[in-house]
């Protein structure tokens, strides 16, 4: 079965960024996350939604 959810950590390395900045996406709320109890998850489908964000940004300029 495939992940529905990624770590942080997991979130970083699918994104080539550092943790540290998957963490200031959540904080910003640029990359929505859940709570699972003192956990935060970042659904792929919400990985994928950035990514698809970014990529429209960037094609306006």
């Amino acid at each position: 079965m495939e992940k529905l959810l990624l770590s942080p950590e997991e979130a970083a390395e699918a994104l080539g960024v550092g943790r540290s900045r998957v963490y200031d996406l959540m904080r910003t709320r640029q990359l929505l996350s859940v709570r699972i109890g003192k956990s935060r998850r970042v659904p792929v489908a919400a990985v994928h939604a950035y990514v698809e964000r970014l990529t429209e940004q960037d094609a306006l300029v």
